[in-house]
């Protein structure tokens, strides 16, 4: 009689990933049995040490066994060079991102109950607290951590589902604007809805191409097989549009901006920074292990994405004038960078190190700087809550200049001013897409220039309404009622700190960053 082979589970290699969804196990045992008043006291430590002791576990096994080049769990998981930097990226972006959560009540005391009812007012009364916003963070950091890392599809699928769903829930959570909190967390479920349809349906295709869903095995398959067979070239057009869902490329973008004004500016730190690293390494490893042999067929698409989503992103952004609104679409501008570097592909193994790198180190100085200038939005007040439009930013540099300063700071990084980290990170990607496109010396040279060009014309476009807003709060009267800036506890002086130390250390030195990044890159997981 056939018996079925035990699986291979390899503990230590996946204990980081394990340690953040046993402590989410934890915390819903705690939301079970804790008394209510005993709860947020136990969640906010359980919580910081979890993501702690992963960073520690992510530096201890690269200290111990250097990058790693394997796949464990029966081959589902890579955790190579840059699962492990990205994995490292995500948990301190959560650890911040957690310490702009419990700095003030952002969130709504009761969400079941009707905006403006009664029971919402007994419900603040009684001081009643959403505490499960603890572990939920902490499973959709585990999906953030697995969903780049998976090397399957359906994997990745799952991966994708236990980072969304979280989120999907967290959006409609606001204290104020609750009916706006609410159509951005319906909004977030419509459109992850529609990216997991197309994720799944192009996996199903592409398994009756390959047989199989292992990255590697459809490679394999692509190496040998048609490349012009229908099965194929659908599954690759709908997995990839699942993907850009993600990302929040153009023409996927709809709801992005409403879902970042909507949720409570903590949750969208998160999402602008932790889900972009998870979908963006996601988009990497399906388009460079899995269909690294088709690159001729998806580079010319992804050029087409690419300009589009940072054409989009920067004039769009133009026109908002709401902040949060502003930086969705500055969010969707920068994914556009980044579909640069992906297309960056080279044929020698240091050609596609140096363009991962890149990206890597992108993906780092972004995050800090996005999750610093969200933590700012949090401090800039009026009577309805934060002040979302930037009329109330008017003479924000007269009422609080070091405040301003900063976030006048932050939005330079994101232009990619020099001395800035997003100058570096813009230079990298640009540097990468040139190099590739040299070394094939062919008509594709000219069309990886072409989009360099768009990428530095985007950046100028961008840098027109970033100016603005520092005009805004240095050139412009305050109004009589404000803006108000409430004063700082000392966790969100530490979020913005770090922020502002990341983006002014790898605006001056980023060579050790890049060292780090490139260490990191050179231990992609292909076999």
């Amino acid at each position: 009689m056939n018996t079925i082979p035990a699986p291979t589970i390899e503990y230590g290699t996946l204990a980081p990933l394990l340690l953040i969804f046993g402590m989410a196990v934890i915390g819903v045992l705690v939301e079970a049995f804790a008394p209510r008043y005993l709860r947020r006291s136990i969640h906010l430590p359980l919580t910081l040490v979890g993501l702690i002791g992963a960073f520690a576990l992510v530096v201890w096994q690269v200290a111990k066994t250097g990058v790693p080049t394997s796949a464990v769990a029966m081959g589902a998981v890579a955790v190579d060079g840059p699962a492990l930097f990205i994995w490292g990226v995500i948990i301190v972006l959560a650890f911040v991102s957690v310490l702009l959560i419990n700095d003030e009540d952002h969130f709504v005391a009761s969400a079941a109950a009707v905006p403006g009812s009664s029971d919402e007012e007994e419900a603040e009364r009684e001081g009643f607290a959403h505490t499960e916003i603890y572990p939920l963070v902490l499973f959709a950091v585990g999906g953030m951590m697995l969903f780049p890392a998976s090397n399957d599809l359906l994997v990745m699928f799952v991966a994708l589902e236990v980072m969304s769903l979280p989120l999907y829930l967290m959006c409609g959570l606001a204290r104020r604007r609750r009916l706006l909190s609410q159509e951005a967390s319906l909004k977030y479920f419509l459109l992850g809805a529609f990216s997991s349809a197309f994720f799944l349906y192009g996996t199903a295709l592409i398994y009756g191409y390959a047989g199989s869903v292992e990255l590697a095995k459809i490679s394999t398959a692509l190496a040998t097989g048609a490349l012009l067979d229908p099965l194929l070239l659908v599954g690759l057009a709908l997995l990839g549009v699942g993907l850009m869902f993600k990302i929040g490329a153009a023409p996927f973008q709809a709801w992005k901006p409403d879902v970042y004004q909507g949720a409570p500016t903590p949750i969208t730190a998160l999402m602008a920074s932790g889900v972009l690293v998870a979908a963006v390494g996601a988009v990497l490893r399906v388009f460079w292990v899995a269909l690294g042999n088709m690159d001729w067929d998806w580079r010319p698409v992804m050029w087409g994405v690419a300009a589009l989503t940072m054409l989009v992103g920067a004039v769009l952004a133009i026109t908002q004038t709401e902040i949060k609104r502003m930086l969705a679409y500055s969010s969707i501008a920068h994914a556009g960078f980044l579909l640069i570097g992906v297309m960056a592909t080279y044929d020698s193994a240091d050609g596609n190190s140096k363009s991962l790198s890149a990206i890597l180190f992108y993906l780092l100085v972004y995050g800090f700087t996005t999750v610093g200038a969200f933590a700012v939005v949090t401090m800039v007040r009026d009577a309805g809550g934060e002040a979302g439009h930037l009329s109330r930013w008017a003479g924000l540099g007269k009422r609080s200049p070091l405040l301003a300063g900063t976030f006048a700071f932050f939005l330079l990084a994101f232009a990619g001013i020099p001395l800035t980290s997003g100058f570096f990170g813009k230079y990298a990607v640009f540097a990468a897409a040139l190099g590739s496109g040299n070394e094939t010396g062919d008509s594709l040279g000219g069309w990886m220039a072409g989009i360099v060009v768009v990428g530095v014309i985007a950046s100028a476009i961008a840098a027109f309404f970033y100016v603005r807003v520092i005009v805004l709060m240095f050139f412009s009267e305050p109004a009589a009622d404000g803006p108000t800036v409430v004063a700082p506890s000392f966790s969100l002086q530490f979020v913005i700190g770090v922020a502002m130390a990341v983006t002014v250390i790898a605006g001056v030195f980023p060579q050790p960053i890049l060292d780090i990044a490139r260490d990191a890159a050179s231990g992609l997981f292909i076999r």
